[in-house]
């Protein structure tokens, strides 16, 4: 159904559980985690620019503010938030914009932005560029351009089943979508949370794969800052832990929230 002119799907009841899916992703990221949240309402979200979600925002903040919209529609006061990627970086800047509506943080591969001016400057340019690229060229060339990045080298490993499933969740995006999503929500032009990182009051969960040794990094600093906190670095996962590691994510997101 649409909230605001976002598209939201509810499963189940219980206490609500906000899961926010990462860049080329979409609702359909999280059907592989209801088994795991049986005593629990899931709310899964597609995000500006994906699945059926055309709502264009200009920033983080906008993007924020109708979430904020949306839950208050909902009638949730309080809320166990869950965010990957993009969708962690989502989660992080709602937390430190509405604390007191997010009862429990978990951040699966994501970080709190780029702390020096000059490296959101390069990175809005890449962002920039590969933006560039999906208007230049069809959905196709982009996904097959997408899915072969080092960040995503662990899911060559996963069944060609589940590979041909992601692989049509991003090819069900629009080339419009996503480009504006790099243009307002990317890691370039989000806006540095590391200095808000201590003001977090909530339990937050960090959770990264060992092969992803970048966000490994990223988590690591983000842990000695955060007051309430929990890292779980899980073996044999890369980026996508949610996939390539369904039972061990699911389980201690669970166990968390619980």
């Amino acid at each position: 159904m649409y909230v605001d002119n976002y598209w939201v799907e509810i499963y189940g009841e219980g206490k609500p559980v906000v899961l926010l899916h990462g860049f080329t992703g979409s609702v359909q990221t999280w059907q592989s985690m209801r088994p795991f949240f049986p005593d629990h309402q899931l709310i899964v979200i597609d995000l500006p620019g994906h699945g059926h979600t055309s709502t264009k925002v200009k920033s983080m903040a906008d993007c924020c503010n109708d979430l904020y919209k949306i839950f208050s529609q909902l009638a949730l006061r309080q809320v166990d938030l869950v965010g990957y990627s993009m969708g962690g970086r989502t989660a992080l800047s709602f937390a430190c914009h509405y604390p007191a509506v997010v009862r429990t943080l978990t951040l699966e591969s994501a970080s709190p932005g780029l702390v020096s001016e000059a490296d959101r400057k390069a990175r809005k340019q890449k962002d920039q560029e590969l933006a560039d690229y999906i208007c230049g060229h069809s959905l196709e060339a982009f996904v097959e351009k997408w899915e072969n990045i080092p960040l995503f080298a662990s899911q060559k490993q996963l069944s060609l089943e589940i590979q041909e499933k992601v692989r049509q969740e991003r090819l069900s995006q629009s080339k419009e979508g996503l480009s504006h999503s790099l243009l307002t929500m990317g890691t370039g032009m989000m806006p540095s949370c590391w200095n808000q990182l201590d003001q977090l009051k909530m339990p937050v969960l960090l959770v990264v794969g060992e092969w992803d040794g970048k966000f490994v990094k990223i988590n690591e600093q983000m842990e000695k800052s955060i007051s309430n906190c929990q890292l779980e670095i899980i073996d044999q996962a890369g980026h996508a832990i949610h996939v390539e590691q369904t039972q061990i994510f699911g389980t201690i997101v669970e166990k968390f929230i619980s």
